[in-house]
């Protein structure tokens, strides 16, 4: 079984995708949450933190993420257990750092995920039942700037 964690970076109302390529092997040309594999030895806030700086150069504030659910795909040896965890804090501006993956992030609006092509259709469900506190601006101290124009901040 494979083990992958994603996160939900959520800031005013939206959340922060990324489209994956269409020469990608597994479920090309959809819309995700920014994510991917645990590594031996790592936990799963580990993997988190490690694929978030790695895809989109930010830094995760540990004590803001917090576990949202559960996704099973497949079976045998192609099964995948899917870890989601919300993301409220994180320190730099997203860009798209892993180009042969994505070929696009953009921040959707929460109540629009239901008219996107989605690797998880339960996507908008899951995060459509965030309580309203948890869909506020992120803490300006948490704040920091990329080159203009590189980028992505949710409406």
């Amino acid at each position: 079984m494979h083990v992958v964690v994603c996160g939900a970076l959520v800031e005013n109302s939206a959340v922060l995708l990324v489209h994956r390529s269409p020469t990608r092997r597994a479920y090309p040309d959809l819309w995700d949450l920014p994510g991917g594999h645990v590594d031996a030895g790592e936990s799963e806030l580990q993997a988190l933190a490690r694929e978030m700086r790695e895809e989109l150069g930010v830094h995760i504030l540990a004590e803001s993420a917090s576990r949202l659910g559960d996704w099973h795909a497949g079976s045998g040896e192609d099964a995948v257990h899917v870890g989601v965890w919300q993301i409220r804090d994180w320190v730099g501006s997203p860009t798209n750092r892993a180009p042969d993956e994505h070929d696009d992030i953009a921040c959707v609006g929460i109540s629009e995920l239901g008219g996107l092509p989605l690797v998880f259709g339960a996507l908008p469900a899951l995060l459509g039942s965030l309580p309203e506190p948890d869909r506020l601006p992120r803490r300006d101290e948490a704040r920091t700037t990329a080159s203009p124009g590189a980028d992505i901040r949710c409406p």
